[in-house]
């Protein structure tokens, strides 16, 4: 029987359902990227997993619950970079574009405010364009990483809230500017996670409390929690599927906030 969550999810698909299929991963050396690449790996994908921090990339590629996961330093916000990076690539079935910070009430200055435009909305753009042919080729797709910010208001985070909501927009345009070519660009959007990003949340009892009971399964999202519904997106299940987003929140978004 399964002993880990993740593998309770992969369970629940073919062992090879990605075997000879490449899968790219941006922002992906903690948090929600890295687990959705230990999870197409564990599947069988050939996962090339991107980050900009050096020692988060060593760590990870050190740890052995990321076997088959290829991990290589890339910034999202060079163009230049990814250009060259997506030349060195001869193939690419999925896209999952999960790079994002937040700067917090920083970002009602103009300098932050851009900046997370730039690594959360701007880059998705650079990579759709820099493996569009790629994918066009082998009939891939794009999963790009949103957040249930874009259905709700968080004024102390205006960039992070734009920036997630427009990628709900992108990705739309995409379905349609790529469906042409057979390629599907979805969205998948996270609730409460418990990651880094939100540790100043989970780790305190009264915060932790409060967002668990608003949700319907009253309890906290894990990063595994988001893992099947990536699977199923790039799955053959999923072929008729595109232009869409899937809130992973366990029902927060839906939730009355009258009490």
């Amino acid at each position: 029987m399964p002993t880990d969550l993740l593998e309770i999810v992969t369970s629940c698909f073919r062992a090879d359902l990605f075997k000879g299929k490449v899968v790219l991963v941006s922002g992906a050396s903690s948090g929600i990227g890295l687990e959705l690449g230990r999870g197409f790996a564990r599947l069988g994908g050939e996962v090339i997993a991107t980050g900009s921090n050096a020692d988060k990339l060593k760590a990870a590629a050190s740890h052995p619950d990321n076997r088959g996961v290829r991990f290589v330093h890339l910034d999202v916000r060079d163009t230049r970079a990814i250009t060259a990076f997506a030349a060195s690539i001869p193939t690419l079935d999925v896209l999952i574009n999960a790079a994002g910070i937040g700067r917090g009430e920083a970002e009602h200055t103009e300098e932050v405010f851009l900046e997370v435009i730039d690594v959360n909305l701007n880059s998705v753009m650079r990579l759709c364009i820099a493996f569009r042919e790629h994918l066009k080729r082998s009939v891939g797709c794009i999963i790009n990483i949103s957040s249930m910010l874009s259905y709700l208001v968080e004024p102390e985070v205006p960039a992070y809230t734009a920036s997630k909501t427009g990628l709900l927009g992108l990705t739309r345009a995409l379905a349609h500017a790529y469906g042409p070519d057979h390629v599907r660009v979805n969205t998948i959007s996270p609730g409460y996670h418990k990651t880094a990003m939100t540790e100043p949340l989970w780790s305190q009892p009264k915060s932790h409390d409060l967002i668990a009971n608003h949700s319907a399964l009253k309890r906290w999202g894990v990063t595994e929690d988001l893992v099947g519904t990536a699977l199923f997106l790039a799955s053959p299940a999923a072929a008729f599927v595109t232009g869409v987003d899937i809130p992973v929140d366990g029902g927060y978004v839906v939730g009355n906030t009258i009490r």
